[in-house]
């Protein structure tokens, strides 16, 4: 959630900024609003003020009086109530405001390419799509995951089914050996209030999975990303600053129902409801954010650079930055099949506004107690890396060779064959 304060004293700026994530939202109630829920906070705490005076001085002839006070709160509370109330339901609308260095632009097409490591392989053959070579290989099948669960689902057996755990394994014993992030086996499953606090609702609410319980009042959801649980570690909380920075990684399944993306990517994994991926979270200083961005992201890119897979990284324009972030940096991996690249991670720096929405506070230098700093990051899609192994490993007779880092994971095995 954005800063009021800063709203109220920068609204034509904040204005501006709003304008250029690409969100048609008005916002000319907002300072209305704002200034209304002031003056009613103000002559509430008058009438209080009034009220308390009356009780001190036990002035038997002041009793109707101060029982018109008591009716004069009651309703300057009703409508403080219900004024908060429309001023929040824009607030909790509007996305974060992007960085100053951030390209403006519509969509991904103003997206600015940072770098490339790698170039594409060369094969002397056509190669095969990572779906051909899964069935080809007789372990991967989406047919029989269509039959018992649905579409966009699928199961992965023998050799392939390892090869995931593999990229997994590796992938935690990266970020923890390496970068010291800690490892987390977080519940799969987040309340309202956690999904609030990062941004998933009310917004987006038609892509999550919504799990039905004997308590209706209480609301659950099957986790889109690991970071909304592990993020919501700190919600409610106040940090010490020796906590900080606190770096989290957890690798868990997702659970998206993809509902923006109907007839995309309905072959293959790319867009599965399903999906695995381990992903980073980090709890820093504010005013540290952009330098933990640029940190999270080179953890990421590791992954990708022991793997030899070719990749590039992209700063996103504002209107293609996800509804939290103020800046974010994807990272594409080369698909031969398609040839093109395709996202394998996106790292964002949140700043303070998921912390806002948290109430994930630390007491600074001086004793004074500020909101943290929120970055999550995919370090990476584990499905999404298993496609760009299958497709820039493969070999003209299509099977697999094991890239020489996982190796160590495969129980030594060097080449994934048919059985």
């Amino acid at each position: 959630m954005n800063d009021l304060k800063y709203i109220r004293n920068n609204f034509d700026l904040f204005k501006k900024n709003i304008i250029e994530r690409n969100v048609k939202i008005d916002l000319s109630n907002i300072l209305t609003l704002d200034e209304k829920k002031r003056k009613l906070i103000e002559k509430k705490d008058n009438l209080i003020q009034e009220k308390k005076k009356i009780s001190k001085s036990k002035d038997q002839s002041q009793f109707s009086k101060s029982k018109k006070l008591t009716e004069d709160i009651n309703k300057v509370e009703t409508e403080l109530l219900e004024t908060d109330k429309n001023l929040m339901q824009i607030l909790i609308s509007l996305p974060n405001i992007a960085q100053d260095d951030v390209p403006v632009g519509a969509n991904e097409s103003f997206n600015k390419e940072i770098l490339k490591f790698n170039e594409p392989p060369n094969f002397k053959f056509k190669p095969l799509s990572h779906f051909e070579l899964g069935e080809k290989l007789d372990m991967m099948d989406f047919t029989l995951a269509t039959k018992t669960t649905g579409a966009r689902f699928v199961f992965l057996k023998s050799d392939l089914a390892a090869l995931e755990r593999a990229i997994i394994n590796l992938m935690l014993s990266i970020h923890t050996n390496e970068f010291g992030y800690n490892e987390v086996s977080p519940p799969l499953m987040a309340n309202e209030s956690s999904m609030f606090g990062t941004g998933q609702l009310p917004k987006f609410e038609k892509d999550q999975f919504e799990v039905k319980l004997d308590d209706e009042n209480s609301r659950k959801f099957l986790i889109p990303t690991a970071e909304v649980i592990l993020t919501n570690m700190v919600k409610d909380s106040i940090l010490n600053l020796n906590d900080l920075p606190l770096r989290l990684v957890a690798a868990t399944p997702c659970f998206r129902k993809e509902a923006g993306s109907y007839g995309k990517d309905t072959k293959g994994m790319i867009r599965q409801h399903q999906f695995y991926k381990v992903e980073l979270v980090s709890i820093v200083k504010p005013n540290e954010c952009l330098k933990e961005l640029e940190r999270m992201t080179s953890c990421a890119e590791k992954i990708l650079k022991v793997l030899n897979l070719p990749y590039r990284k992209i700063l996103l324009s504002t209107g293609d930055m996800g509804f939290s972030a103020e800046k974010t940096f994807d990272l594409e991996v080369w698909i031969p099949s398609e040839n093109k690249y395709r996202e394998i991670s996106s790292c964002s720096s949140c700043g303070q506004f998921q912390a806002r929405r948290l109430k994930a506070r630390f007491k600074d230098e001086n004793k004074k107690i500020n909101f943290v700093g929120t970055l999550n990051g995919s370090g990476l899609a584990v499905g999404r890396t298993l496609v760009a192994i299958l497709e820039n490993y493969q070999n003209e007779s299509g099977e697999i060779i094991v890239p020489d880092v996982l190796i160590p994971f495969m129980n030594k095995k060097k080449i994934i064959k048919f059985s």
